[in-house]
């Protein structure tokens, strides 16, 4: 063999090689399984779930104590602190009382070990805090949820939008080859005289039409993987999944609630975080009440770094009250019950679109019902126009673009009604997950 050629060859095969894509059969269910472990968008969640569960456990310093340590070293000849040193150290004599000593003494050393423990006993503010925090905690576990609901209705949406568009393409393909077959005979009529070149040149648009169809519905096969892949947090390159599952080319009727639950997650959700922001205004109104808690220490001192020659301890309770701190608690307080309001009058504007939102979704699948029934009748109108037609037409007792416009009709009706299906159905699905 010539070596050009080899070389050629050689090069076609790793073109094929890196331009070949990898078809990857999955099922519903395997996806929905997967969405849940590798989506961002609940990982997302999940991190602020995690976030909210971390304020909760910080309010735990509501009821446990507070311990530090440290140890101090200083040395001073400041009259004060250096007699203080000494009486902490335990070692003064009567002729550290000396006025001249006293007034003006030598270089002292002082090292101090302090253990120091702080204990809330009765913070009522801090209370009504720890409330809202958990109140918060469970509207965002809650979101969670509602979370993973949505994510999984977007993912039978794409994996629906999947099945359509292999459905749209296998259609395609069928009329590519009839649009073929339906050239071939004309071209044959046309060679033997008993059509015009005008017929000729119809078919042959029409076949470029489908093929241009065609290679747009591939597309839109590689699309709908995209996405599948964005929602699996997966990488597309080189890939296409192909769905286990045909499409539905039937419906089943369904009927559902018209009333908004109440226990939907996102609805109990939204309660939890009004909840929240009520707990946060009572925190604020709380401020203007005293505080008591408990402190006590340990400290021992010595002349030399890390000794304990004297030692001593302290213990005492605080009882405090913040009278007047120019205007900044009230001000905190109207803050807070503006918010709290807020969230009042936005949780009801919620719950007012979801009811209008499933009083809509409602209305569309009774019209999606009814598109069905419509799509399906003009189906088999065309379907039947169109063999009586082609038989016709081997007769010679129908033009050339009669038999295109019914073969394009035909097809035409055939992904509308498919579309129908896929409206149905997902519109069933929205229906599902809006009285969830």
């Amino acid at each position: 063999m010539n070596t050009k050629i080899q070389f050629s060859l050689i090069l076609i095969s790793l073109s094929l090689g890196a331009f070949a894509q990898d078809t990857i059969t999955i099922s519903k269910n395997e996806l929905l399984e997967k969405v849940t472990d590798k989506n961002l968008q609940i990982k997302i969640a999940e991190k602020t779930l995690a976030g909210a569960k971390a304020d909760f456990n910080e309010s735990n310093s509501l009821f446990l104590p507070k311990i530090s340590a440290s140890h101090t070293a200083m040395m001073t000849t400041n009259p004060l602190m250096a007699f203080g040193s000494k009486l902490n150290q335990e070692i003064l004599t009567p002729a550290d009382f000396n006025p001249a000593l006293l007034n003006d003494p030598d270089k002292t050393e002082n090292y101090a070990t302090r253990i120091e423990v702080l204990q809330p006993l009765i913070n009522i503010d801090g209370l009504y805090g720890r409330k809202a925090a958990k109140s918060k905690m469970e509207a965002f576990d809650l979101q969670l949820e509602r979370t993973k609901e949505y994510l999984g209705l977007e993912v039978s949406k794409a994996f629906m939008q999947l099945q359509l568009a292999y459905k749209a393409v296998e259609v395609l393909e069928k009329a590519n080859t009839t649009a073929q077959a339906n050239l071939k005979l004309i071209e044959n009529y046309n060679k033997q005289g008993l059509l015009q070149k005008t017929d000729l040149l119809s078919v042959q648009v029409r076949v470029n039409e489908v093929k241009n169809q065609l290679q747009y519905a591939k597309s839109n096969v590689q699309n709908a993987s995209d996405y599948l892949a964005f929602l699996l947090d997966e990488s597309n390159e080189n890939k296409v999944y192909k769905p286990l599952e045909v499409i539905e080319n039937t419906i089943e009727i369904s009927t559902f609630e018209t009333q908004l639950s109440a226990n939907r997650k996102d609805v109990l959700a939204m309660d939890k975080s009004v909840e929240a922001y009520e707990k946060m205004a009572k925190m604020s109104q709380m401020n203007f009440l005293p505080r008591l808690n408990a402190f006590g220490s340990y400290e021992m001192y010595d002349t030399q770094l890390f000794q304990t020659g004297a030692k001593g301890y302290t213990i005492g309770a605080q009882l405090s009250w913040d009278i007047f701190d120019g205007y900044k608690s009230i001000g905190k307080f109207q803050k807070a019950k503006a918010e709290f309001q807020k969230a009042e009058v936005e949780a009801k504007q919620y719950k007012a679109q979801s009811q209008l939102e499933l009083n809509k979704t409602n209305r569309q699948l009774t019209d999606a019902e009814n598109k069905v029934s419509l799509t399906k009748l003009a189906l088999e109108q065309a379907q039947e126009a169109y063999r009586i037609r082609a038989n016709r037409f081997q007769e010679g007792l129908e033009k050339t673009t009669d038999l295109l416009q019914s073969e394009t009709l035909q097809q035409q009706k055939e992904l509308e009604y498919l579309q129908a299906v896929f409206e149905y159905n997902f519109t069933k699905k929205y229906l599902e997950f809006l009285t969830k």
